[in-house]
């Protein structure tokens, strides 16, 4: 092995020292701060209001983190409220948020969504809800006050689509009624 090598194969094992130095300081110092890790949870919840063409109905999928229904039932309901195996549990979270969810036509008058169902699917429960869409209907007033009685920080976001473009409504802070409005080149 030449001089010339040995130094080359020197250097480079040198990098790779550094490399494998640096590489290992940014993780412990990932391990001794990671704001991600030990921060407050956001409370969240997604509701789609789907305008469904093929069976003119107007559908309602409410999508919560289990994690939040599961301290929400516990709540709510009973210390011992178990969401994941009780379908009881189940039912009367999914009639609770029927009960904090409201859709009025753009005269205040309010429409009768029927409770479709729930579910539970990874690390959501799902809630659905549908009614028939009106022959006209101008716009929309929502509200969406589910959880938002036990954390005053819950965010409700809210999309409508079927309608022309999708419109999104937020509901955090003091929120509570929103409304969106449809052109009329649009049923």
């Amino acid at each position: 092995m030449t001089t010339k090598s040995f130094l080359s194969r020197l250097q480079q094992s040198t990098r790779a020292l550094l490399v494998s130095a640096v590489v290992i300081l940014s993780g412990v110092s990932s391990l001794t701060y990671s704001p991600v890790s030990y921060g407050h949870q956001i409370k969240a919840a997604i509701t789609t209001v789907l305008f469904n063409q093929r069976t003119q109905n107007i559908e309602v999928m409410h999508r919560f983190n289990l994690h939040d229904a599961e301290h929400a039932v516990k709540a709510l309901f009973d210390k011992h409220a178990d969401i994941m195996g009780d379908v009881a549990t189940q039912q009367a979270f999914a009639d609770y948020v029927a009960k904090h969810f409201a859709i009025l036509n753009s005269n205040a008058q309010p429409l009768e969504l029927a409770k479709v169902g729930f579910e539970l699917e990874g690390k959501h429960f799902w809630v659905y809800q549908e009614t028939a869409e009106p022959p006209v209907l101008e716009g929309l007033k929502i509200r969406h006050d589910a959880l938002r009685d036990l954390w005053p920080d819950q965010v409700n976001t809210l999309n409508v689509e079927g309608k022309g473009d999708i419109k999104t409504l937020t509901f955090s802070d003091s929120v509570n009624l929103l409304e969106v409005s449809f052109s009329n080149n649009h049923h």
